[in-house]
């Protein structure tokens, strides 16, 4: 009897030493390659920097008013104490006719995943700005919400704040509590120099799998994702008060706005979900606009919440312009290009390793160049990646959609 106990007990063993060193192998060797088919004549929508970018768009909203009049072109400044030349850049065309439709596409909301969301304005520019589309709506293109994080490549603000979780009309968003963040914030932010080959780093996600088997996988995601107010060098900082662009971009919104019944908001990101695809995430909303957001996605899956992996926040941009625009029928929707396949375990608590030690880095330093270098590197592969194949697949998942959706709500008559 004691031999068997024994046996059994040796076997177990062994099965956890293999699960341990396959996890530890897989997690350590993670790669950023892709095997989507590659389009070369749409890779030239993503740019080397912010610069770069921003220059395009220019270029593309001064074509814009050159052949449609009524639109309007300008910056909204972004201060800084490093650089003075950070900007928001607005293109606005109205429509041809006296519409009631507005559509707006914001990007760089996280500065980092600007590049994305840049190329995949000026396609929307190329593809589905015209007389048509026009007739009825409008359109309104915010490039680059958060130039800092933008140019810089980082996630957050100059002030290390996420602009998804500070963007508000009324500053009591900034005493929100999250009970469950100030539990787990001393295993998400270290606060020590990183090195990244220590055997902290190299088996995190022990450390992280304990959590969840003591919390659960939605638990601890939502206690990290939610946002807080508490930890200024913090990942998910929300900030004390309005993010300079939050604070001056009311106005322009407002105004561009107030002539229309109808607005869709699409504000685009990077990071969250299955590799190559594009994920409708939108936070939870009311019947019927959720009714109004099913019609002109029809046929495509949003994700509700009704998934193991869902989370709630608040401070996020898209909300931000329907409280501005409180008065009027509003139809939210992010658009998340998934990149690390964090809708999985290991892509998730890889996808949070990462974010963390760049938090950290940035904040406590490095113990050498090549630690910094490695971060760097997996923290903007991991937001906007230099992958032809993957920059080619998001481009292609945006055509399908784009081709539906913006159609039925330039047709669709809203009650």
């Amino acid at each position: 009897m004691i031999n068997i106990v024994l046996i059994i007990t040796g076997i177990i063993l062994i099965l956890i030493i293999v699960a341990i060193g396959f996890s530890y192998v897989a997690y350590n060797n993670f790669s950023f390659k892709y095997e989507f088919k590659v389009n070369k004549r749409i890779l030239h929508y993503f740019k080397n920097s912010y610069d770069e970018a921003r220059k395009e768009f220019r270029l593309k909203s001064k074509e814009l008013a050159l052949k449609y009049p009524d639109s309007k072109m300008f910056e909204i400044p972004v201060v800084s104490k490093i650089d003075s030349d950070l900007t928001i850049d607005i293109c606005y065309i109205r429509a041809s006719k006296k519409a009631d439709k507005i559509l707006i596409i914001s990007s760089g909301v996280h500065g980092v995943e600007g590049n994305v969301g840049s190329a995949v304005q000026r396609y929307f520019i190329d593809n589905y700005i015209n007389e048509d589309f026009l007739e009825k709506t409008s359109v309104l293109l915010i490039h680059s919400v958060n130039p800092y994080g933008f140019k810089y490549q980082r996630k957050v603000t100059e002030n290390n704040v996420d602009l998804n979780r500070n963007s508000d009309i009324d500053k009591e968003l900034y005493s929100t509590i999250n009970e469950g963040y100030s539990e787990i914030c001393e295993i998400i932010n270290p606060k020590e120099k990183v090195e990244t080959r220590n055997l902290k780093n190299r088996f995190f996600f022990l450390k992280a799998i304990k959590e969840i088997i003591k919390r659960s996988m939605s638990v601890f995601r939502q206690a990290i994702l939610q946002g807080q107010y508490a930890y200024p060098k913090g990942l998910f900082y929300g900030g004390n008060d309005f993010e300079p662009q939050i604070k001056n971009l009311v106005q322009s919104i407002d105004s561009i706005c107030d002539p229309y019944k109808i607005i869709f908001a699409i504000d685009l990101h990077t990071g969250y979900g299955e590799r190559g695809k594009l994920h409708l995430f939108p936070n939870p909303v009311e019947e019927t606009v959720k009714n109004r957001m099913e019609t002109i996605f029809e046929g495509f899956h949003i994700d509700w919440g009704d998934s193991d992996d869902f989370y709630t926040y608040s401070g996020d941009f898209v909300r931000y312009i329907q409280k501005i625009n409180k008065d009027k029928i509003f139809i939210p929707m992010l658009f998340e290009y998934g990149t690390v396949g964090s809708r999985k375990m290991l892509g998730s608590i890889k996808s949070l390793h990462i974010m963390m030690l760049e938090n950290q880095g940035e904040h406590y330093g490095y113990v050498s160049n090549e630690d910094q270098k490695k971060v760097k590197h997996d923290f903007v592969e991991m937001y906007n990646l230099s992958s032809d194949s993957w920059r080619s697949q998001i481009i292609e998942e945006t055509k399908i959609i784009f081709d539906k959706s913006l159609k039925r709500f330039s047709e669709i008559e809203f009650q």
